[in-house]
């Protein structure tokens, strides 16, 4: 695949070549390869249009920094789990080749080339763009040649005092071999000269930088003229590297940083799930490396040395003009108080519905209620929790648990309940990505307090979004559901935009009650009335819908939202419906496989990635039906892992007055015309412009207004 620069108001973005389009009338083979784009290339595009809000000036400047360092965090994962992925595929002889018929090999040389092209324009970004910006606002990083004699004191009394008690440097020679890195930690290697106190002349140490010291440090303001002065720990380390290797010369100090494989392998006929993870996550500390960031002034030979030294070669080697682990300067945020360079605090607001003193039980039997964090509060889903652990008349409490916090007040809610004497069941995901080790930790509290903990299916991570609350009421048993599109975590809800879903419908409460019955018992898949359930019915159910539009013609309409499209049957059941006439809309934040606007294959479907202050994650289907729209939300991306290999659920939202919100709101996406990016047909995204005399229009902004009444 070759490549050519498009502009795009006034910026640069490297993207696919056009390909050979067949001529409009002529049929189109599905199964084509020209139809598809590569799963890791467009999650490569996903993170560069997170670069791109780095410059972006409608962001207040120090949230145009954390992007700059959230596309590092999104690096980071890609090249651990995505890159180490098919790097593994090669290593065992296992290539496959996708639906876009590229091999492992071809896909890793793009990524090479892409990626080097992005990770170059980081860092331009940041050394001719943001720092500039933050040095005119009197924010300053100091660098060593500028410090002052105090700073430089204060420097020196910080090492001896912080660092050098901490640092362990490890000289080079047979008897001390190359140290086993921790995957992305900070190191230096160090050209010396001369020998030490037992005779040896090594010529190389390696210098790893304390996990436990900040990689950040604010000057105090007393050897400071003013302003927001801060320092790298790295700055200090190569400031004082020779009082690490004392009667030697240090002739050199040098940053580096290795990104390993950490993703976990487990094996599906485990007896203890819980005692395997904790081994395995060990391993992601230390696994393969995949990728080595050096800084650029790094002599060559030495470069190639640890190229060697880490089995990799110059594809995998990032030479970068500044810091190699970028993630560390959103600590920035909390160094300087500038809130105003920081976006607009806002208060989440709650539904008219349940402002009242009345409880939520009382609330959610008068109608259903949809809640769209951040904008509205994440509260209630707690306050139905604490009620419920108080409440007398609440017998027994279910729920899933997928990413949370061992520290939640949900955690803290359920282990209240179990303590009172209901019954309380957790189905906690242990292989949450980058979370095992907290929903280990919190199976363990939970457990110590009472509450029967559950670890799903072996094989299919348990990613829905669940609570069951069980409640006698006038002789009965009436259940209580909360259903989402996010996790049950209080942080991630402030940043993440997600639905919460509350009901006593009696079929929903029926489906869920089987639905925690398949996860925490055995047996044959049961009867589901009106939810739809991965791994068992969701794709089916979801491909049928499609098929039912088609039928429709050029009166189906589609809507869909969600974080990723990969899997190759729902594509083409929307190229098909796409022929037949159905006008389709995607809002994709993240991969898109599918070619849209394609003559003969995908005219009528365009796919738009938003991105803003919120993580874009909800998951909304929505089919026009002829006029009686049936819409569903859900925990699943339109992803093979999603929709085949996990447990998911979608979920209907059947009252009409939620049905026109969930429109409005999936209409307010499609105007946007400021935080879209549209999906272009030979894979470029161009970001949306208004038009002359057009108001700008960005659909977060708008829901925060809309929902919270207050402009941004």
């Amino acid at each position: 695949m070759t490549s050519e620069t498009v502009t795009d108001a006034g910026t640069e973005q490297s993207v696919p070549a056009p390909i050979d389009l067949p001529p409009v009338g002529e049929e189109v083979n599905l199964d084509a390869y020209e139809n598809y784009f590569n799963r890791e290339l467009s999650q490569l595009q996903f993170n560069y249009r997170v670069l791109k809000q780095a410059l972006d000036t409608t962001h207040p400047l120090i949230n145009r920094l954390i992007f700059c360092c959230i596309f590092s965090s999104n690096m980071d994962e890609f090249f651990e789990i995505r890159v180490a992925g098919l790097r593994q595929q090669m290593k065992y002889g296992r290539e496959t080749v996708g639906v876009d018929g590229m091999l492992p090999e071809q896909v890793l040389t793009e990524i090479s080339r892409v990626a080097h092209e992005y990770i170059h324009e980081q860092y331009d970004i940041l050394n001719n763009v943001l720092i500039p910006e933050l040095e005119k606002e009197n924010i300053h990083f100091v660098r060593r040649r500028e410090w002052t004699p105090a700073q430089a004191e204060w420097v020196r009394n910080y090492f001896e005092e912080e660092i050098l008690p901490v640092v362990s440097p490890i000289g080079l020679d047979p008897s001390h071999p190359f140290p086993r890195l921790v995957n992305k930690s900070l190191n230096f290697i160090v050209e010396l000269d001369g020998k030490d106190a037992f005779g040896r002349e090594t010529g190389m140490a390696i210098v790893p930088a304390p996990r436990s010291l900040p990689r950040l440090v604010r000057l105090p303001d007393e050897v400071c003229d003013g302003g927001d002065n801060l320092v790298f720990l790295s700055s200090m380390i190569h400031a004082h590297a020779d009082e690490l290797f004392p009667g030697m010369e240090v002739k050199g100090c040098y940053q580096f940083r290795l990104t390993r494989n950490a993703d976990l392998e487990l094996e599906d006929d485990l007896e203890d799930l819980a005692s395997a993870l904790r081994g395995e996550l060990l391993s992601r500390r230390f696994g393969d490396g995949v990728r080595l960031e050096v800084a650029d002034n790094c002599p060559e030979e030495l470069v190639h040395f640890l190229l060697r030294e880490f089995g990799l070669t110059e594809r995998d080697l990032y030479q970068v003009h500044g810091p190699v682990n970028l993630t560390r300067l959103m600590a920035v945020g909390s160094l300087v108080d500038r809130p105003d360079l920081t976006y607009t605090s806002f208060s989440p607001s709650i539904p008219r519905q349940i402002r009242s003193k009345e409880s939520m039980f009382d609330a959610m039997r008068k109608r259903p209620l949809l809640l769209l964090h951040p904008y509205e509060n994440f509260s209630p889903v707690i306050d139905l929790l604490r009620q419920a652990a108080k409440d007398p008349q609440v017998l027994a409490i279910r729920q899933t648990l997928y990413r949370t916090g061992a520290d939640s007040e949900i955690v803290e809610a359920l282990a209240d309940a179990a303590r009172r004497g209901k019954e309380v069941t957790a189905v906690i995901e242990l292989r949450a990505r980058f979370s095992e080790a907290e929903n280990l930790e919190l199976a363990s509290r939970l457990q110590e307090a009472g509450v029967i903990v559950v670890y799903g299916v072996v094989g299919y991570k348990t990613h829905a979004k669940m609570i069951l609350i069980v409640r006698r009421e006038e002789g009965r048993l009436r259940r209580y559901v909360h259903l989402g599109t996010g996790n049950y975590h209080a942080g991630n809800a402030r940043l993440y935009t997600d639905y919460s879903f509350m009901t006593c419908d009696e079929s929903i409460g029926d489906d869920v009650n089987k639905l925690f019955q398949q996860l925490t018992g055995m047996g044959k898949a049961l009867k589901i009335k009106k939810l739809f359930h991965a791994p068992f019915t969701l794709h089916s159910r979801l491909i049928s819908l499609i098929e039912r539009e088609a039928a429709h013609g050029n009166k189906g309409r589609i809507i869909f939202k969600f974080n990723g499209l990969t899997e190759p049957q729902m594509i083409k059941a929307l190229y098909r419906a796409s022929q037949a006439g159905v006008k389709i809309d995607l809002v994709v934040r993240g991969i898109c496989c599918l070619r849209p606007e394609v003559p003969g294959l995908s005219d009528n479907i365009r796919v738009r990635s938003v991105i803003g202050r919120f993580l874009e994650h909800t998951r909304v289907y929505y089919f026009g039906n002829n006029g009686r729209p049936e819409v569903y939300c859900s925990s699943a991306d339109g992803m093979e892992r999603n929709l085949l290999h996990r447990v998911e659920t979608a979920f209907p939202v059947e009252d009409p007055a939620l049905v026109a919100r969930l429109r409005e709101d999936l209409d307010t996406y499609l105007a946007d015309n400021c935080q879209a990016w549209v999906l272009q047909p030979d894979g470029s995204y161009l970001q949306n412009q208004p038009g002359e005399g057009e108001e700008r229009l960005a659909s977060q902004l708008v829901l925060l207004e809309r929902l919270t009444g207050k402009p941004s």
